[in-house]
């Protein structure tokens, strides 16, 4: 056996079956699709929740929980994780770990976490920290920047109220 040996006799890409071209070919008549009725149809997709006459599968199952659609989205990251990524001195805020691919998700606000160690003075600019985190950044000689929150609907109905 040779090395050009190998694949020969091996189909890689099968042909489609040719259906509906008569008895001796395996699928002619009906094509494989049984006899009458709306299933032999063309075109014809069965709603992938139906189930007969009973109730439906998304009916069947109760209702839990809800979505609130003002809840914040916040990320959390921790002191040991911007020592790594960033140098000292360097201004760490939402934009710039945007830009290093630190927070690559859709968020409301960033929570900075106390876990790791932190050797740099770092500038760090967020909506939340940990007691922690604040600690340790300020131990190695950095500042601490909270940022102003979104708002939620009831402060902006109060802020509304307020003009």
């Amino acid at each position: 056996m040779r090395i050009d040996d190998v694949n020969k006799g091996i189909n890689k890409r099968r042909r489609p079956m040719r259906i509906g071209r008569g008895n001796g070919s395996g699928k002619g008549k009906t094509s494989g699709r049984g006899q009458d009725g709306q299933k032999s149809r063309r075109g014809f997709s069965r709603h992938p929740g139906k189930v007969g006459e009973d109730l439906p599968m998304i009916r069947r199952i109760p209702k839990r929980g809800f979505n609130n659609r003002w809840a914040s989205t916040v990320i959390a990251l921790n002191v040991g994780d911007l020592a790594a990524v960033f140098e000292a001195g360097d201004d760490v805020s939402p934009k710039t770990l945007k830009e290093r691919g630190i927070v690559k998700k859709r968020f409301d606000e960033i929570k900075i976490l106390g876990d790791g160690a932190i050797d740099k003075a770092l500038n760090v600019a967020a909506h939340r920290f940990s007691k922690s985190a604040e600690e340790k950044i300020a131990a190695a000689g950095g500042k601490v920047e909270k940022l102003k929150a979104k708002q939620t609907p009831a402060e902006r109905v109060a802020a509304k109220a307020k003009k």
